[in-house]
């Protein structure tokens, strides 16, 4: 059941967080992201678009608003927050490797792999995903299926305001070592990214693979294999280089995942 119309009035009369039954319905809605029965955004089959749950998001802000602190324990570890942490990977069929966390709220789909990782409340880390050695998944951000989350890979989190767009890593990624996507950018269907590439909602990312170059903004298209650039820009004080992203090939669509990657990162000689 969503409570999108009781969580829309909860966030517009704040005295009803007084009430047993708002807690109830918040702590409710959270435990539909927890299993994967709710996402903060979606993408339309009829749109052909994401579609963010802007009151899901509403709804978790509301949670830490009325979430007391309290200590928790995990193994050695002692922890003082007012989120508690996920369980039962066993039952979810989610293989986690110590020390990784993810915080309740988020949904880990089964088959996926966390490394000593870290994923937030919101975030969504589809089938046969890997999120590799200290990689963080930010609040409500969206991971597709069989995408592969390099080490030290930073997704970042987005939750404010309500209607801003999460991170979104569409199915068969792969973000290289130390790349940073954030600020609602978006990573097309089975693209790659290079080690070191950083992608915000303004980022120019230039096609360089034609005649002319074509650029996108905070958005990597489908198949597109990124390395990271940089362009001059006029400052009062001179002309000074900063960061882009350049697409510099296709990852072939022809092939299986993991050979088409392999084909790209040959081809292109991209660092990951």
């Amino acid at each position: 059941m969503a409570y999108k119309a009781e969580i829309e009035q909860i966030w517009e009369e704040r005295s009803l967080l007084n009430q047993e039954s708002s807690l109830s319905i918040i702590r409710e809605t959270i435990a539909q992201l927890d299993n994967g029965e709710l996402r903060v955004a979606y993408y339309s089959e009829e749109t052909q678009d994401w579609i963010v749950n802007d009151w899901a998001k509403k709804a978790i802000l509301l949670y830490f608003a009325s979430q007391k602190m309290q200590v928790s324990q995990a193994c050695i570890f002692d922890y003082y927050d007012k989120i508690p942490l996920k369980k039962d990977y066993d039952r979810r069929g989610v293989r986690v490797v110590p020390p990784a966390v993810a915080r309740y709220g988020s949904y880990i789909a089964p088959n996926a792999i966390l490394m000593p990782s870290y994923v937030n409340i919101g975030a969504y880390v589809d089938e046969r995903t890997m999120v590799d050695t200290w990689a963080t998944v930010g609040s409500c951000a969206q991971i597709g299926k069989d995408v592969h989350l390099s080490g030290g890979v930073g997704i970042g989190g987005v939750l404010e305001p309500p209607q801003a767009s999460p991170v979104i890593v569409e199915d068969g990624a792969f973000i290289g070592s130390r790349c940073i996507v954030v600020e609602g950018a978006r990573i097309g269907k089975r693209a790659v990214l290079g080690a070191g590439v950083t992608i915000t909602g303004t980022s120019k990312i230039i096609d360089v693979t034609g005649t002319e170059p074509k650029e996108y903004r905070g958005y990597v298209p489908a198949n597109s294999v990124v390395i990271p650039g940089s362009i001059p820009k006029e400052f009062s004080a001179g002309t000074f280089y900063v960061p882009c992203a350049l697409i510099i090939g296709q990852r072939k669509e022809s092939t299986d995942l993991k050979t088409s990657l392999n084909e790209a990162l040959r081809e292109n000689n991209v660092t990951v």
